[in-house]
């Protein structure tokens, strides 16, 4: 059975784009789109897809408050051009299921839609470094609690993120190696952590993307780890 996806985006352009991504998916159905979040929320309580990617900036209801809304009932993943702590902060107290930077890629779009229904909760790469140094209590002046333009900052609402974020990339901070990774690999995976994509270590390494692709599968499975968060984690925590 097809993984059912509502699109809820002011920007007709970026939802032709997200269809034409997700619809070439053989596991991933595209049912219906919005331009605001007051129609994707009358969409949502209609067709109860299975997933929801929302943009942050919409008209008449933007995207937080509709994660405010539905994410206790729908997996909302949230999609912006935004890379800005309040954004993600906002996002993962409201219930969402993923926070994902339009810049990330197709492949990453549907592998977001994918965990949000495996129950898990995917973060972009640029910005999980970030979240796990505050989880490990290292953060800096840019980081999740303390960041420009945060609107948390203090001992008591750090713990407050940390205890919300940690359960929402619980699985990311459990992983470990079930089988050592070969130096090529530790390589991709501290890239991975660094935020690079699929094509961006291709060209780092001068490798094929689909080198990379398969590189990738090996130390998920060595790592037991469900996505790219579950790499970056380990390769924050080891210090790979």
């Amino acid at each position: 059975m097809s993984i059912r996806v509502l699109l809820a985006d002011d920007d007709e352009a970026i939802r032709s784009a997200y269809r034409i991504i997700l619809d070439a998916q053989p596991d991933i159905e595209v049912v219906d789109e919005a331009a605001d979040g007051e129609v994707a929320v009358a969409l949502a309580e209609r067709l109860r897809p299975d997933v929801i990617l929302a943009d942050i900036r919409m008209p008449r209801m933007d995207g937080l408050e509709l994660t405010r809304r539905l994410g206790g009932e729908f997996r909302v993943v949230v999609v912006t051009t935004f890379d800005l702590d309040e954004y993600v902060h906002e996002a993962l107290r409201a219930g969402a299921a993923g926070f994902l930077l339009k810049r990330s890629g197709p492949a990453l779009l549907a592998e977001a839609v994918r965990a949000a229904v495996a129950g898990d909760a995917l973060i972009s790469p640029q910005i999980t470094v970030r979240l796990l140094r505050q989880l490990s209590g290292g953060g800096s002046g840019n980081g999740i609690a303390g960041g420009t333009g945060s609107s948390s900052t203090g001992g008591a609402a750090a713990q407050g993120e940390r205890r919300a974020l940690g359960g929402r990339i619980a699985e990311s901070e459990r992983v470990g190696p079930v089988e050592e990774l070969t130096v090529r690999e530790k390589e991709i995976a501290r890239l991975v952590a660094d935020g690079a994509t699929n094509g961006e270590i291709a060209e780092q390494l001068f490798i094929s993307a689909g080198t990379v692709k398969n590189h990738l599968a090996s130390v998920q499975r060595k790592l037991g780890a469900r996505n790219r968060v579950g790499i970056a984690a380990w390769a924050w925590e080891s210090g790979a």
